[in-house]
């Protein structure tokens, strides 16, 4: 058993049906993010062992009332940034409180935290997932990142457990608050060989590119990747997959550092999952610059592909990687990582094929269905971490991820 975790490491036997409700993300289909595969992915096969699962969606362009297995209720949302999933949520929780009244309920996002309590009062016993450490990220200004700072405190104090998807964010809510989590991960898409055909129409070749995909934001260092790539002697283009829709600053000054050289190429964001798929694939490295997060699905995601990775060099990417990748913290080290990678090819394959085989065996959706069955059935049947962490305070001093 993991030291972070206090749940077992196999489902529950002779365990009665339960009713699961999923609250705080958009939903099924998945098409967007960590959260909403983990909530496709675990959903189905919560669905597929009998129990009754209910996922709360908003803006699925399906209107289904069903998705494999699972109920879908579809609500609506304030089509605005600080308020769209505040009001999803708001919604969801009245429909769980007033007409569905589950056994348990999953809810995703920390931010999601003020609804927690009207859950507990009609006793359906919840898990709050906590996502990264999202007060963090640039893209929220002084009101926005201290309502995630006062968020955390108040989902630790009034939830019945709390979920951490990596070892770092366990060791953030120990440092900081002196509480258990149940540490469950994400698991990884293994990907057999996408079709290259895909790569023709943008003029790429397997193996013949380096890959980046992630939303243009500081904390993700797309900047510093490219304009370590710019001043390196790379023969291989870069690839560039992403956007930033609440930052036009960053994204100018990314196309700036990629202007005039032709080997850099920004795609903007690519929808079409089996182009993506091919991309990841059939990549030389994928360069990860994620550096506020946990065990991050692009991550997970390159490593099921079979793809070498040159990572942001942070406890979260090291410990996910299980160190077998190259990592930078400058544009000068994320030059000179691509620089010996298209150098030492025989290291990169290795590399590449330790990646994988780290995603196949640490990261199985089956055993993170697993987990999340048993930590329904434990809430189901009175567990609670309530009674002690409703009195918890957050320590003075800041955890720091590179010391973890």
């Amino acid at each position: 058993m993991d030291e972070h975790s206090t749940s077992i490491a196999h489902p529950p036997s002779g365990a009665s049906p339960l009713s699961i409700a999923m609250i705080g993300t958009r939903g099924v289909p998945a098409a967007y993010g960590g959260f909403e595969t983990a909530v496709e992915e675990v959903g189905r096969r919560l669905a597929d062992r009998g129990h009754r699962v209910t996922v709360y969606t908003r803006g699925s362009e399906s209107r289904e009332r069903e998705y494999l297995g699972m109920t879908v209720v579809h609500l609506a949302a304030l089509r605005q940034k600080q308020l769209e999933t505040l009001s999803h949520t708001g919604l969801s929780t009245a429909h769980a409180v007033l007409r569905h009244r589950p056994d348990v309920a999953f809810v995703f996002n920390a931010a999601n935290s003020p609804f927690v309590p009207f859950l507990r009062a009609r006793r359906i016993p919840v898990a709050l997932h906590m996502d990264g450490l999202e007060w963090r990220r640039s893209k929220w200004g002084p009101r926005g990142k201290a309502y995630y700072r006062w968020a955390e405190t108040h989902g630790v104090r009034t939830a019945d457990a709390l979920i951490a998807d990596a070892p770092g964010i366990a060791d953030y809510y120990d440092h900081q608050f002196g509480v258990p989590t149940e540490l469950i991960r994400y698991g990884a898409p293994i990907l057999a060989t996408p079709d290259p055909a895909l790569l023709e129409p943008l003029g790429l070749t397997p193996g013949g590119y380096h890959l980046v995909v992630a939303r243009f934001e500081p904390e993700n260092h797309v900047r510093e990747i490219v304009e370590g790539y710019a001043s390196s002697a790379a023969q291989r283009p870069l690839v560039v997959v992403g956007s930033a829709p609440y930052s036009a600053d960053y994204t100018q000054a990314i196309t700036a550092a990629a202007n005039g050289d032709d080997r850099i190429r920004l795609l903007g964001g690519v929808y079409d999952q089996d182009l993506l798929d091919a991309l990841y694939a059939h990549a030389y490295t994928y360069l990860h610059g994620h550096s506020v997060g946990g065990t991050n699905p692009s991550l997970l995601r390159a490593m099921g592909a079979g793809t070498a990775v040159i990572a942001f060099d942070i406890t979260f990417n090291r410990e996910v990687l299980d160190g077998d990748g190259e990592f930078f913290r400058t544009a000068a080290d994320a030059g000179a990582a691509v620089t010996r990678a298209e150098a030492d090819p025989e290291r990169i394959a290795d590399l590449a094929a330790r990646s994988q085989e780290r995603a196949r065996a640490a990261f199985r959706w089956d055993a993170v269905a697993d987990h999340y069955e048993d930590l329904a059935v434990r809430l189901a049947h009175g567990e609670s971490i309530h009674r002690t962490a409703r009195r918890a305070r957050r320590r003075a001093d800041e955890w720091d991820p590179a010391a973890s």
